[in-house]
């Protein structure tokens, strides 16, 4: 833990004179004030990110961490336990969701076991050289019946989503976005939010991959029963992770915190990668200068997640599938928003009478 609290110190927020800098420059837009309603203050957001007038999201990709889950052993999800690794193959071939959505928005895609119960040998697959192996285990434990995984674990996944993230951003990419795989997350991504929005499991726990009635009703026995076991303490992060959280999780929280160290913006996801921005902003609130939400899931607890991050989100489609898609599909919002802010005239470029 001290090694992450350590590195956490680097982060800052976003600068608020580059922001106010960049909202002058849209009131000089030729236009009525602010005419193009949230595309200026996604613009705003990135010059205040990068602390320039020109920000550059041009060389982009999502990670999607994967890992397995213990409280699968409850019957919360409609899919095995095997579809994990065996999504894992189609990630690597090219032919899932996230794959098809970042071909179209110009976005690489890399896939971290961070703690999948079987090995991969991705030799032979198109996208080998994206693979990356850092297994914390063999899938969390079943939190049901005691901890998720131990403190040390905990920690040790945070830390392989933050090197993942600064292994990329020393290769140059811009952006990052943050995509998930591992059957029953949606279980321990909704007991994560649960504890720290203090929202009801009626309020935050959905479906997930379409369980029944019944299914629905032991997801909800299971999380609340892990709940009261394990009493993770809302005020630390790590100990919430550690407790009802999965290794992709902290995965996602280790990218986020990095990227935040780098004045890099990060496009996350659905449930899961939001349950990783909650337990970086349990570490660290200031990370949240640096997210953007790429949608609002159909998972009911979504939406209470975003509204404790104080996170607005781009796109309502009734998207549940995870992979970093809804965020994929946001990228073309945000490069929208950048060309408005660089491209449009302004008044006096234009030649036309502003306000009086």
């Amino acid at each position: 833990m001290q090694n992450i609290s350590d590195r956490i110190k680097k982060i800052t927020p976003a600068s608020a004179e580059w922001k106010a800098k960049a909202e002058a420059r849209t009131a000089r837009l030729v236009m009525p004030p602010r005419a193009l309603g949230r595309l200026h203050p996604i613009a705003e957001r990135l010059c205040a990110i990068g602390e320039t007038l020109a920000p550059d999201i041009s060389r982009r990709a999502f990670v999607v961490m994967a890992a397995d889950h213990g409280i699968a052993a409850e019957g919360v999800s409609a899919f095995p336990q095997a579809v994990t690794g065996e999504m894992i193959r189609c990630f690597l071939k090219g032919g899932a969701g996230i794959n098809v959505l970042a071909r179209h928005a110009g976005a690489d895609v890399f896939v971290v076991d961070a703690g999948i119960i079987p090995d991969i040998d991705p030799s032979g697959l198109p996208g080998a050289d994206r693979y990356r192996v850092h297994k914390v285990g063999r899938g969390t434990a079943n939190f049901a019946h005691g901890p998720a995984m131990s403190r040390k674990q905990a920690a040790a996944a945070v830390l392989v989503g933050w090197e993942e993230a600064t292994r990329l951003i020393d290769e140059g990419y811009r952006l990052l976005g943050t995509g998930d795989m591992g059957i029953a997350n949606t279980t321990s991504a909704a007991a994560v939010g649960v504890v720290l929005t203090g929202c009801s499991l009626q309020e935050m726990v959905g479906r997930g991959t379409g369980i029944d009635d019944e299914g629905l009703r032991r997801k909800r026995a299971a999380i609340e029963k892990g709940i009261g076991l394990n009493r993770p303490d809302p005020g630390d992060g790590l100990d919430v992770l550690a407790k009802v959280g999965g290794f992709e999780i902290g995965a996602i929280a280790g990218l986020i915190l990095a990227s935040a160290a780098a004045r890099r913006p990060v496009v996350i996801d659905g449930l899961i990668s939001t349950a990783g921005a909650l337990v970086a902003w349990a570490l660290c609130p200031a990370v949240t200068d640096y997210l953007f939400a790429g949608h609002c899931g159909e998972e009911p607890g979504h939406r209470h997640m975003l509204a404790r991050l104080g996170l607005e989100p781009i796109l309502s489609l009734g998207l549940r599938l995870g992979e970093g898609t809804g965020g994929a599909l946001a990228l073309p919002i945000l490069d929208a928003a950048l060309e408005i802010f660089s491209g449009m005239h302004t008044f006096e470029e234009a030649g036309v009478s502003g306000p009086a």
